[in-house]
């Protein structure tokens, strides 16, 4: 007799929207070429926790990957008891289309769907003006979601505010999942007295915060001075910049991002990019100091016991700061001179650890009034998660590609070559469909393997090689 049947209860089953589970271990190249962190590697701290708080005896939580396949209404209707939804800054005009598509996965439910830590996205003054034109996708969507819950949970005050403007009453400021990852503990302890050149210091941020906010220029003095600075990227495009020289995407033109293979710090082997959040926090204890622009990239910090400090560009890294008692400066008042050693100095991580509890609580009771229970108060506290997670053997942070040497290639071209070969599959079955139907003309004829694989892998490795390095 199962340990659910003995006590009675049925296994309630959840579906999350997120990248990909915490326990799917991806090689780097899968990894970069499905985009599992959905743009950001940020979105997998606040998923990986979800996971994790919602994981219990009697409760089994699914990954749905990232894309909305509103064909599957039907099957998740049929399969799940609920579908949970964390979402970062979704109210913001560039994610339009895909709320408009979430909308109407949801719109197709009949289970419950619960939202949990979303946000709108605005400037420091938290002016809504530039949200006017996504006012009718905003409302469609949280009418759907309220529709199937008792409330939905968003970020912060800016949030909570823009909502009810818009007439919704049914509204929690919960925060972000992401600093509840271990529950009501939270430590974040000051191991030196002060920092000096010895110091290990992580920094973080934005192509926007580099290229507009004056990032650069903070980063390129506090490279001059820490010889152990180390950048810590989270787009897509940084990872592929690092993995395989690829600036093929917009952010490629951001010189000044040390994720670029022009930027000193990438020859110097200085930047990271961390495909799961399980090595992005570990590597983190080793560190003495955490600052920059990325809210995601200095809570894994929070999460690893290191001190940190978020240089804010717009409300949302502002309201989650303010909400949390994260320490933080506005990134339009910094001073020309701004030194690491100051935010240090100045971090007082007091009320950030006095209130965690009682944000936990107030996190955990939503989703007691959502019908989800939760690992801290109807499991082990995450022990089995933990455990599992230290079974598995992940892939270390992606480093800059500055050799040539034979090992290095192989693996890329070994991924190359096992990609050229499934579409070489997917390239004769498209002809044989295509004789099948007896049809013939430019507009149905299969795309050629050349072709489809130049889509797939870009010319990463041509460039690596022409550049020498």
């Amino acid at each position: 007799m199962s340990h659910n049947a003995h006590h009675g209860q049925r296994e309630k089953r959840i579906l999350l929207r997120s990248g990909k589970s915490p326990y799917d271990v991806v090689p780097v190249e899968e990894a970069l070429h499905r985009d599992v962190i959905a743009t950001n590697a940020g979105n997998l701290i606040f998923s990986d926790a979800t996971h994790k708080v919602l994981e219990t005896p009697h409760t089994e939580v699914v990954s749905n990957g990232i894309r909305t396949d509103v064909s599957a209404a039907g099957r998740i209707n049929e399969e799940y008891d609920a579908f949970v939804v964390p979402l970062a800054n979704a109210f913001r005009p560039s994610f339009e289309a895909q709320l408009k598509r979430l909308t109407r996965l949801i719109g197709k439910l009949r289970i419950p769907v619960v939202v949990v830590g979303v946000g709108a996205q605005a400037g420091l003054g938290y002016n809504p003006a530039r949200l006017k034109p996504i006012e009718p996708a905003v409302r469609a969507f949280v009418s759907a979601v309220l529709d199937r819950s008792a409330s939905i949970g968003v970020r912060g005050e800016f949030t909570e505010k823009y909502l009810r403007d818009l007439g919704f009453r049914d509204v929690e400021v919960i925060g972000c999942p992401s600093l509840f990852m271990y529950g009501k503990e939270l430590t974040v302890t000051k191991r030196e007295p002060a920092l000096g050149a010895g110091s290990r210091i992580a920094v973080n941020g934005s192509h926007s915060a580099v290229k507009s906010q004056g990032l650069d220029r903070v980063i390129a003095r506090a490279h001059a001075r820490y010889p152990s600075l180390r950048f810590i990227g989270q787009n897509i495009s940084d990872a592929r910049q690092l993995h395989w020289r690829d600036l093929s995407d917009p952010n490629g033109l951001v010189t000044a991002m040390p994720t670029h293979p022009e930027h000193p710090m990438y020859r110097e082997d200085k930047v990271r990019v961390y495909i799961d959040p399980v090595t992005w926090i570990d590597d983190l204890r080793g560190f003495d100091f955490s600052f920059g622009s990325r809210i995601h990239g200095n809570i894994a910090a929070l999460l690893a016991g290191t001190p940190a400090t978020v240089l804010c560009g717009d409300s949302r890294t502002l309201e989650l700061c303010r909400y949390f008692d994260i320490p933080h400066r506005r990134i339009d008042r910094l001073p020309e001179d701004l030194d690491p050693t100051s935010l240090y100095e100045e971090a007082d991580f007091g009320a950030l650890m006095r209130g965690h509890q009682e944000r936990f609580e107030r996190f955990t009771a939503f989703l007691e009034r959502n019908g989800l229970d939760n690992t801290f108060t109807h499991g082990d506290g995450g022990a089995a998660f933990e455990e599992r997670m230290r079974s598995l053997s992940f892939p270390a942070g992606i480093r800059p590609w500055n050799d040539v040497d034979l090992a290095s290639l192989t693996t890329r071209f070994g991924w190359l070559q096992s990609r050229i070969s499934e579409l070489a599959t997917d390239n004769d079955r498209l002809r044989r469909e295509l004789a099948r139907t007896g049809k013939t003309g430019t507009a149905l004829a299969a795309p050629s393997v050349y072709r489809r694989a130049r889509r797939a892998v870009g010319g990463p490795i041509r460039r690596a090689l022409q550049s020498g390095r």
